[in-house]
């Protein structure tokens, strides 16, 4: 009696270990699915099976975005082009830093009230590199300078193969660049230092403080009577952001910069976010564009 008494205990203590080891292990897996972020890219987003090592930069072989237009394969159309960087924000929450730009979602809608289309190259950053990438001169404390290397390749490698494997409006004035923080610094520099380039600049937060010899930069290239630019700020995004784009601003229309070409916009509640960027990027692009 007593023997088949133990051997009921134990079978029951069997049955509630598995039970409790069953449920923390399902417990544990519905943490790690709730921590992975699912993919928001729209069916129209792809990676481009060629990737591309920028000479001089560094050995990071960059990966692109591309947004193909709604009607893209049905149409024979050809499309404005839209340059943009840190393609891991753009359009995909599984590979955002902090959240996605939603530019594939923003420009879908756009379409389906308006008929307008874009096609859209985004271009990862290289990551720890990120820095010397996006930044035309060195900074004494943080590095980088490896801008320009960055832009020529963008505006004599990148464009022409874009050009070439697709229905793009080639020309200047259908073409931008657009970025935040030091993508804007990058994209301001890149716009103005290619002007038969990149016709349309979009600087979203930018980070101007990186160098002062942005000013001497500003005022040797900001006679670009056919540019159009788009400098946007939020005042919750440190002391010097607000001051620092209406000093660009102002030393642009000194120069010789079109005042009806150039649109500042300051945001009370803007913050150096992505969710800001997220939601002024179809009015970035309806002053640049016309829309």
């Amino acid at each position: 009696m007593k023997l088949a008494i133990l051997v009921l205990l134990s079978f029951l203590f069997l049955m509630f270990s598995f039970k409790t080891y069953a449920q923390k292990k399902e417990s544990a897996s519905t943490k790690t699915k709730e921590k992975e972020k699912k993919s928001t890219k729209t069916t129209n987003v792809s990676i481009l099976k060629k990737e591309f090592i920028i000479d001089g930069l560094n050995d990071i072989s960059h990966k692109i975005w591309l947004y193909l237009p709604p009607n893209y394969t049905s149409s024979a159309e050809n499309y404005p082009v839209i340059y943009m960087h840190d393609a891991q924000n753009l359009f995909d929450n599984a590979t955002s830093f902090a959240g996605e730009w939603a530019v594939d979602e923003t420009l879908n809608e756009l379409y389906k009230k308006t008929g307008k289309s874009f096609i859209v190259v985004g271009v990862e950053n290289g990551g720890e590199k990120r820095i010397e990438e996006y930044t035309p001169w060195k900074h004494e404390k943080y590095g980088g300078g490896k801008g320009d290397i960055y832009i020529n390749f963008l505006a004599n490698k990148l464009k022409p193969f874009i050009d070439k494997n697709y229905r793009t409006k080639s020309e200047a004035n259908q073409t931008a660049i657009i970025g935040s923080s030091l993508g804007g610094l990058i994209s301001f520099y890149g716009g103005l230092k290619h002007p038969t380039v990149f016709g349309k600049i979009g600087a979203l937060s930018t980070s101007f403080w990186f160098s002062d010899k942005i000013n001497a930069f500003a005022k040797e290239n900001g006679k670009q009577t056919n540019t159009k630019l788009f400098l946007l700020v939020g005042e919750k995004e440190g002391d010097t952001m607000v001051p620092d784009t209406q000093n660009i601003e102002k030393l642009l229309l000194e120069t010789g910069f079109p005042k009806e070409n150039i649109k500042t916009k300051i945001v009370a509640e803007g913050k150096h976010t992505e969710s800001f960027w997220r939601a002024e990027f179809l009015e970035v692009i309806t002053f640049l564009y016309n829309l």
